[in-house]
């Protein structure tokens, strides 16, 4: 049975309408669980990459809450990775207007290239947010742009555990351990921008890289 991949957990605003003074009260931001770009991908609806080429304030018709407003970005998809079952072509991608409601901002004034990941609402519109795989195209690594074409998909069946303390160790075959977090103090590191989690022929899954061998070890972590 395949292996479902640890989502990205976006904790929003939680607003507590006080009816009777008509007020309303902030009580909790956005909190997103880390994740490795490759769980993001395999947790994601959708995913493309694209150009924003405009942006607009709209809210629903039967509400007057500032928090339900939302960010409409007009975009130019460029290519789809990720979600041909769901979405055809993609012209806007909606966001919430607060950063404390896990929204995002996006540079619409100089037509900048993004890779953009999210759901799909019912109505069909997409939506994105801090904790899905949002990030500009020119920041990349040119094996995070490649691994979005194959690598990845062929990973979503292994599960991708993160160390955080040592001794970490790999609970089972089809599990790689991210450890950019114990050698590097970074979610960002090696791993998350150089290496794919990919499930082998024998259905171990073990890291990915189309290059030459790093100079850490990061497959099993241990006291030293």
């Amino acid at each position: 049975m395949a292996v479902s991949q640890e989502r990205s957990v976006c904790l929003g605003l939680w607003v507590l309408l006080l009816l009777s003074a008509g007020m309303e009260e902030v009580v909790e931001g956005c909190s997103c669980h880390p994740a490795h770009p490759q769980q993001l991908f395999c947790s994601a609806e959708i995913v493309i990459r694209a150009k924003i080429s405009g942006e607009k304030i709209v809210s629903p018709s039967n509400s007057s809450s500032p928090y339900m407003k939302m960010i409409q970005y007009e975009i130019k998809m460029i290519k789809m990775f990720k979600g041909f079952d769901k979405a055809k072509d993609i012209q806007y991608v909606y966001t919430p207007v607060f950063s404390s409601l896990c929204g995002v901002k996006l540079d619409s004034n100089n037509k900048a290239g993004y890779l953009l990941s999210g759901s799909m609402w019912s109505d069909g519109r997409i939506s994105i947010g801090q904790c899905d795989l949002v990030e500009s195209w020119d920041n990349l690594s040119l094996s995070q742009k490649k691994n979005l074409n194959y690598k990845y998909q062929m990973g979503c069946e292994c599960r991708i555990n993160t160390c955080y303390t040592v001794p970490c160790a790999s609970t089972g075959e089809n599990e790689c351990l991210w450890t950019d977090w114990l050698l590097d103090n970074s979610l960002n590191g090696e791993q998350a921008r150089q290496y794919a989690c990919i499930r082998r022929s024998d259905t171990t899954c073990s890291w990915y890289r189309g290059g030459p061998p790093p100079e850490k070890d990061f497959l099993d972590m241990a006291d030293p």
